[in-house]
């Protein structure tokens, strides 16, 4: 997470600084004066996103603990709306919108992986598939090539767990948009509660994310909105020096 004050960086410098740091995603906050409503933007090491859950989980965490907002809950306004996070417990829970579900054919050009899914369907952003178990989307090798020139930024693929105490597993790939494969996506479990909603009349899920780092998630269906909760731990802190990203032709 870059924290900002005053006003946003040039949107080239904020690209070339993802693509720099080259995670799934950079997080831009902007911290308007001592107002406790701040403004998030997300950029992969190759595009602006409308929506990413981990690196506003990451934000506010540094929000919290370093920056020491005493705030009880922080609002982001972003380019998907005001985005809240909380903590309840020891989870910090996100308050994403809803996406809706809808069914799609399954066609060769978005046959990207050796399983072929049992259903198909799409959001707002992403294609969903729906394999036949845990194994399937364990071992499931997805195709870059044809997975960079579907018509949706990524593919979650997503099966019943195999396991007691987690109600389902999923991974994500958009490579169109430089993430071969994202460690941990919350936006993702907009759409993935709505599935498995609908499939179990539940509300509340217990989810993990089986990339090879892994996540889990504590996900809940409330109306028009997700609440996703997570934890989060600070790996590093420091600062970017401007000029020095010049040298370095970021600007």
């Amino acid at each position: 997470m870059c924290l900002l004050h005053g006003s946003w960086l040039p949107d080239a410098l904020m690209q070339n600084i993802a693509m720099e740091n080259n995670l799934s995603e950079t997080a831009f906050v902007l911290r308007r004066n001592a107002s406790h409503t701040l403004a998030i933007r997300w950029f992969t090491p190759l595009a602006e996103v409308k929506l990413c859950g981990h690196a506003t989980l990451a934000a506010a965490h540094a929000l919290f603990a370093h920056e020491k907002v005493s705030a009880s809950e922080l609002c982001f306004e972003s380019l998907s709306g005001m985005l809240t996070a909380h903590y309840e417990d020891d989870l910090l829970t996100l308050d994403f919108p809803r996406d809706t579900l809808h069914t799609t054919a399954f066609t060769p050009n978005i046959d990207c992986f050796q399983y072929q899914p049992k259903e198909v369907w799409r959001g707002t952003d992403e294609y969903l598939f729906v394999f036949k178990d845990e194994g399937e989307v364990r071992n499931a090798v997805c195709n870059m090539e044809k997975a960079a020139g579907i018509d949706r930024s990524g593919i979650i693929i997503t099966a019943q767990a195999a396991h007691n105490g987690i109600d389902f597993v999923s991974r994500y790939f958009s490579p169109k948009f430089g993430l071969p494969e994202d460690p941990v996506t919350g936006s993702a479990h907009t759409l993935l509660v709505p599935y498995w909603q609908s499939v179990t009349g539940k509300d509340h899920f217990h989810a993990l994310q089986i990339s090879k780092r892994g996540g889990e998630l504590y996900c809940r269906a409330k109306g028009d909105r997700i609440k996703i909760g997570g934890k989060a731990v600070t790996y590093f802190a420091g600062e970017l020096c401007l000029p020095c990203a010049e040298d370095m032709n970021l600007v």
